[in-house]
């Protein structure tokens, strides 16, 4: 960057040295293997997998796991990661999320330890790549009550069932498909190398404007085999399972962090250089408007999550904070994207820019993990103390 960046409430200064060392380490391998290389993927919305192995160089690998060839990190440097790739493109922070966050985290937080260590240490090093299979095309915030089955035969269960928009489905290990048995039961199944077994089929979903360089699945589970030793052995209910959605809604708060302060050091850089009328835009009156929106905007944002990594530390935060945490900075997060396409001009719907990209990527993080509305009636039900949707 050619323009020093504004940081009003000194951001920088809440973070300890190791914790700006692993930024900077992070920082340095999106801006210099990722960011150059990116477009061109997206733009043939082939999946980046070769960019995103890259992260395996880095310890990074399973965020605040300890143990099994994880990272162990505090919470904060765990979300300064993923604040960091989304910074750069949000298709490499879903593949590196799926893989680190949910499918990892699922394994460590809800298997086994025999299991742990059967998985996670090729999973760390991402010679092994996991997925993670929840949504389904007729369940989508009403995740908890999945139509897809396991019954019980001899040493195996059988998986009937679909599920759509699986990120890394199409290329994954190792999935961990979610469904409840015979006796309604709500369960994770770790499909190995899915491909070759018998009734599974995964296709790559098409037409998408956000997150173009990574390949979500929409895959078919047809009288599908798996060893009853790959029901992770922790999980009996959706509560149990919550525990890692509950890291994932943390995840994308800082994501969606991460995606604002991309928007903004683009748009302020450019600001800064590109002259109309005799002199940098920047110096007009609108246009630093609409900086200090962002500015601001991103700053509440980077506090919010700051704090609440510290409050995960000390294992106080609530399902409020969390889904509060993902809805706001979500919400700040595509305002920074509009009006960072704003102050490029027509130049802002060029992927030369950046800023494009961002721009439709921030669609999807508006999503998932909980959409607005849903997370806003989370928060609500903690507010007040009344359930306004189950």
């Amino acid at each position: 960057m050619s323009t020093p960046l504004y940081d009003p409430f000194d951001f920088d200064g809440l973070l300890t040295p190791e914790q700006r060392a692993l930024r900077g380490q992070v920082r340095d391998f999106m801006e210099t293997a990722v960011k150059p290389a990116i477009n061109d993927y997206w733009e043939r919305a082939e999946i980046a997998l070769d960019l995103a192995l890259g992260l395996g160089k880095l310890p990074i690998m399973g965020g605040t796991m300890q143990g099994h060839g994880c990272a162990g990190l505090d919470s904060v440097s765990d979300g300064l990661v993923k604040y960091e790739v989304c910074r750069v493109d949000g298709s490499i922070s879903t593949i590196f999320g799926v893989h680190s966050g949910l499918a990892m985290g699922s394994i460590g937080l809800l298997g086994s330890k025999e299991q742990q260590e059967r998985w996670l240490p090729a999973m760390a090093r991402m010679v092994r790549l996991g997925a993670f299979a929840l949504t389904e095309p007729e369940r989508g915030s009403d995740a908890a009550h999945v139509l897809t089955t396991a019954r019980q035969v001899g040493q195996h269960y059988v998986l009937n069932g679909r599920k759509r928009w699986i990120g890394n489905g199409t290329i994954a290990d190792l999935i961990i498909v979610w469904a409840r048995d015979e006796g309604g039961r709500f369960g994770g199944f770790v499909l190995e190398d899915p491909a070759q077994l018998p009734g599974f089929t995964a296709t790559a979903m098409t037409g998408k404007i956000s997150k173009r360089a990574v390949h979500q699945a929409e895959i078919t589970l047809d009288e599908v085999h798996v060893p009853v030793a790959n029901r992770l052995a922790n999980c009996n209910s959706f509560r149990d399972l919550a525990r890692v959605l509950a890291l994932g809604r943390a995840g994308v708060a800082w994501e969606a962090v991460g995606l604002a302060a991309g928007c903004y050091e683009i748009a302020l850089d450019y600001a800064c250089r590109r002259e109309q009328f005799g002199k940098p835009i920047a110096s007009f009156q609108l246009v630093q408007a609409k900086l200090v929106e962002m500015a601001a905007d991103l700053a509440q944002s980077q506090l919010m999550v700051w704090r609440l990594a510290e409050l995960m530390e000390a294992g106080t935060e609530t399902a409020g904070q969390l889904s509060l945490a993902k809805q706001s900075c979500a919400a700040k997060a595509r305002r920074a994207a509009a009006l960072a396409r704003e102050i490029l001009g027509a130049n802002g719907i060029l992927l030369d820019h950046h800023a494009a990209r961002l721009f439709t990527d921030v669609e999807a993080t508006y999503t998932y993990e909980g959409t607005n509305e849903i997370n806003l009636l989370i928060a609500g039900r903690e507010l007040t103390g009344i359930g306004a949707f189950v």
